[in-house]
């Protein structure tokens, strides 16, 4: 989904929203999204925190950082969350208080990537903390076994 401040929706969303309609997206709003462009069709009580897995985006526009967080806490996938903000005290807000497995400012979701990463091959992807978080490659699915020889040593 896209959130959009309030200050910046006026001029910013039907520049965006043009360009997405133009590449095939099919948008899905607030309506105070809705308001602003009319391609934008009514979101339904299910779209929102949906994935929709095809050209489909929710777009909002919040009053603040506060309310774009609570949204991200609700409705994200914890797999990718991205800022985009010319302020510093934002961006580092955004990266302490977002739970996702990569949090970005100023960058495409597709760098969360394991070859990306420098995992090599990407194999999985996991959206839980227990034990890989965000792209997993050949290392995050092995386990390890440890094998002590002794000769009757004990630990002092």
């Amino acid at each position: 989904g896209m959130l959009v401040h309030k200050d910046l929706a006026e001029n910013f969303l039907p520049q965006a929203s043009k360009k997405l309609v133009a590449a095939g997206v099919e948008l899905r709003g607030c309506e105070r999204s809705c308001a602003l462009v009319p391609e934008i069709k009514q979101a339904s009580d299910d779209d929102w925190g949906t994935e929709f897995l095809e050209l489909k985006m929710i777009v909002k526009v919040v009053d603040d950082m506060d309310e774009a967080i609570r949204y991200i806490d609700q409705y994200g996938s914890q797999h990718t969350e991205v800022i985009v903000t010319n302020s510093y005290v934002n961006g580092q807000r955004f990266l302490r208080e977002v739970d996702a497995s990569a949090v970005m400012i100023n960058a495409s979701t597709r760098f969360n990537d394991g070859g990306e990463f420098g995992l090599g091959a990407e194999i999985g992807i996991s959206t839980t903390k227990l034990h890989a978080y965000g792209p997993m490659g050949l290392e995050e699915l092995t386990t390890r076994k440890f094998i002590v020889y002794g000769e009757g040593e004990v630990r002092a």
